[in-house]
């Protein structure tokens, strides 16, 4: 496997990213998940480092003025979300390929950053019907917060062109076993 590669992994709130990554990363041991900075609050059970860098907002912007991200987004006034390029030197010294969960802006910013060196995979609900359906279930947003979720998605979905492949997430197990095929050509195919 050469080294320096990134796969990225983007999606609309609800599409099932997560579930994909944290699959690869037991399924192939020369992943790793990069860790993601953000000045939003710990949920339950989120530890500082393992879930996110959890940062206080004049921290983050100090970072921000440092040039210590890749990427970073003010998703909502006050909440940004980053990506630490100490982290991705962390995981290329492990001799590991680096795996992103991000939004789609985060997901166009690295693999506009990475090139050649990156796979940008963008997942996708089979329709704005079943993500509506998916967030539902997760229920853990409010009325309001499904409505803002789901007018967010109408617009990230704009993105997937720009991403090299895009998944639909209908089955789960086919996206999965789709999701290592593409993992197995790019980290093991010298590409």
């Amino acid at each position: 496997m050469s080294n320096e590669k990134v796969i990225i992994f983007s999606a609309p709130s609800g599409s099932g990213k997560s579930t994909v990554v944290n699959h690869l990363l037991k399924v192939f041991p020369h992943l790793a998940f990069s860790v993601s900075a953000t000045t939003r609050k710990p949920r339950k059970g989120e530890i500082h480092g393992e879930s996110y860098y959890f940062f206080e907002e004049d921290l983050f912007r100090q970072k921000i003025n440092e040039g210590a991200f890749i990427e970073y987004e003010e998703v909502y006034k006050g909440l940004l979300y980053g990506t630490l390029q100490s982290e991705v030197d962390r995981i290329w010294r492990q001799q590991k390929c680096v795996v992103f969960d991000v939004d789609v802006v985060g997901g166009v910013e690295l693999k506009k950053k990475f090139k050649e060196k990156a796979l940008s995979v963008f997942l996708r609900p089979p329709s704005l019907e079943v993500l509506l359906e998916r967030l539902i279930k997760r229920s853990t947003e409010v009325e309001h917060e499904l409505k803002m979720r789901m007018d967010k998605a109408r617009v990230e979905l704009e993105y997937e062109n720009q991403y090299d492949v895009v998944l639909i997430n209908d089955i789960l197990e086919q996206t999965l076993k789709n999701s290592e095929e593409l993992v197995r050509k790019f980290t093991l195919a010298g590409h």
